[in-house]
């Protein structure tokens, strides 16, 4: 799926701080009191972050600013596509319920892409805020992350917003279906 290289060319690199600036200025409710500038700059110092939000924009992710994590001095970015990233469809939770199917096997897991795209999966609590700011997944439904309690058992997490409310479903973790994705979250 990605590139071993980690490393943006300039022209990319420029094309993609330009993409992400503007969606920014479009979007100022996701993050009142965050400056662009800041930002910015803290990007340009992390070239590997920078790389993972190339991925989250290559899979249709459309990431943005949801927040700064004042302990840290970390801006976080999450997935903002109004669906579920069509980049990221049509596969199951994670590698151990790739591996456990014997036919019709999806090409990829959501955990796997996510340690490959260098993001985490949403957790419920980040996906519930995501809520606030936007009508997201209402159409499709995203995997987020699952409590180890209930994946061993087999199953995992997804959620989605219909009639106003989000909504939080359990399926076994080696389902798959063309409306489901995954959210990432990336802390730069």
């Amino acid at each position: 799926m990605s590139s071993n290289n980690k490393e943006l060319t300039n022209e990319r690199r420029r094309e993609l701080l330009t993409k992400l600036k503007a969606r920014f200025e479009k979007n100022m409710n996701r993050h009142n009191g965050i400056e662009w500038a800041a930002v910015q700059a803290k990007l340009e110092a992390n070239t590997e972050k920078l790389w993972s939000l190339s991925e989250m924009e290559r899979t249709e992710g459309e990431p943005d600013v949801v927040g700064y994590d004042k302990s840290t001095g970390e801006y976080i970015f999450n997935d903002c596509s109004a669906e579920s990233p069509k980049g990221r469809r049509s596969i199951c939770y994670d590698h151990e319920a790739l591996e456990s199917r014997k036919e019709h096997k999806p090409e990829d897991s959501a955990m796997g892409m996510a340690a490959d795209m260098g993001v985490t999966l949403l957790t419920e609590e980040q996906y519930r805020h995501l809520q606030t700011l936007g009508d997201f997944d209402t159409k499709t439904s995203s995997w987020i992350e699952t409590p180890p309690d209930i994946r061993k058992l087999g199953g995992a997490l997804f959620a989605d917003k219909r009639y106003n409310c989000v909504f939080v479903y359990h399926n076994g973790a080696s389902s798959y279906y063309a409306a489901r994705a995954f959210r990432g979250s990336l802390r730069v």
